[in-house]
């Protein structure tokens, strides 16, 4: 576990003139959606190539001005990040891994051509956002403060080239569990009409375009009554991952094998803290291609016996059904493994303190 030092990039704080009351903020924290509440306040940045990163502030949460031409709604040169903030029984309040997540902020920022943020003063946003908002943490078992750090290019232009003004924003939301009900398998529609990424490309990054670029595979999946899409590699042979979350494949003998990180697999935080569990755990972990004809092959036989898919927001999803054009399999028997409820459990319980950490994943915030 890290705890908080002082830092150069102290963000200067300005209290909303009109915060939510005691009553407003109890009602929401009751009824706990994912990401259609915001709490009072936002941190907010400004860099120009003059002057670098300066105007770091903590301000009331409301609606951006962004002229008609701003860079952003023309050439998509935007990214972001997903964290969370958790209550501990003692009343502190802990991030998982956040330096992970201010450091793939930054290459995803490299890559769309945007200005890097520094680790600081990615961790201090976050820091003083929380501190400032610390009554929107939930406490509720399984809720958390859903964090999203985000950076677009805001100058006002039409032209080919890298914004010259950027804005740096965090906002924070009040959420409660992702399987509310106890973990559910999910069914998964294997796209073979649609390429997520390929090798060069923005796949590795944390970029909007990416995810656009999922929602009309997804919404085809639903029409035939899937929950999710799983993309395969440009070559069609290979499974990358879902439209926003890794996969992980449990074989009969106890090891586990992951997608290789090709480039245009984006390195989930939580993918990576899996891998260490399961190694710890005793298991031989492998990363490398899995031709989707194996993995069908192998859930069929038997030697697959679990499939789950892992990001920030759910932690672990079970994948129950994998179907596509020709195949239509149900993993194991349809329901979530032994193995992942144990990685989901021991991952929560690192998150939420009541697991020993003994990797050093969590920062304290307040």
């Amino acid at each position: 576990m890290t705890t908080p030092t002082a830092s150069s990039t102290s963000y200067e704080i300005r209290p909303s003139s009109n915060p939510r009351t005691v009553t407003e903020r109890a009602e929401v924290l009751a009824d706990l959606k994912f990401g259609t509440v915001f709490t009072d306040h936002m941190a907010h940045a400004t860099w120009t190539n003059q002057e670098g990163w300066h105007h770091r502030r903590i301000e009331a949460y409301g609606p951006l001005q962004l002229d008609p031409a701003s860079a952003v709604l023309h050439y998509a040169q935007e990214v972001f990040e997903g964290l969370k903030a958790y209550a501990h029984p003692d009343g502190s309040v802990w991030s998982f891994r956040p330096e992970a997540n201010a450091r793939r902020f930054a290459r995803s920022a490299e890559r769309l051509a945007l200005p890097q943020l520094s680790e600081e003063d990615f961790l201090d946003s976050v820091r003083q956002l929380v501190h400032t908002d610390v009554e929107w943490v939930p406490t509720t078992p399984g809720s958390s403060l859903y964090l999203r750090p985000f950076m677009f290019a805001s100058e006002a232009f039409l032209g080919v080239r890298a914004a010259q003004r950027v804005d740096y924003l965090v906002i924070a939301s009040p959420v409660g569990p992702y399987f509310a009900r106890g973990i559910t398998p999910v069914h998964i529609w294997v796209s073979e009409d649609y390429t997520r990424a390929a090798p060069g490309g923005t796949g590795a990054a944390k970029c909007g375009g990416n995810y656009a670029a999922s929602l009309l595979p997804q919404a085809d999946a639903a029409a035939r009554g899937f929950d999710q899409i799983l993309f395969l590699d440009p070559s069609g042979e290979n499974i990358e991952e879902l439209g926003g979350m890794n996969v992980v494949v449990i074989h009969a003998d106890g090891s586990a094998s992951t997608p290789r990180l090709t480039g245009s697999i984006l390195e989930g935080v939580t993918r990576s803290s899996i891998l260490t569990l399961l190694a710890e755990d005793g298991r031989t972990v492998t990363e490398r291609d899995i031709p989707l004809a194996e993995l069908v092959d192998g859930v069929r036989s038997g030697e697959v016996t679990e499939i789950f898919a892992c990001g920030t927001a759910a932690v672990v999803t079970p994948i129950g059904r994998l179907a596509g054009t020709d195949f239509d399999v149900t993993v194991g028997d349809g329901e979530a493994g032994q193995v992942t409820r144990d990685v989901h459990a021991t991952l929560t319980g690192i998150q939420y303190g009541t697991r020993e950490d003994t990797h050093g994943w969590l920062t304290r915030l307040v």
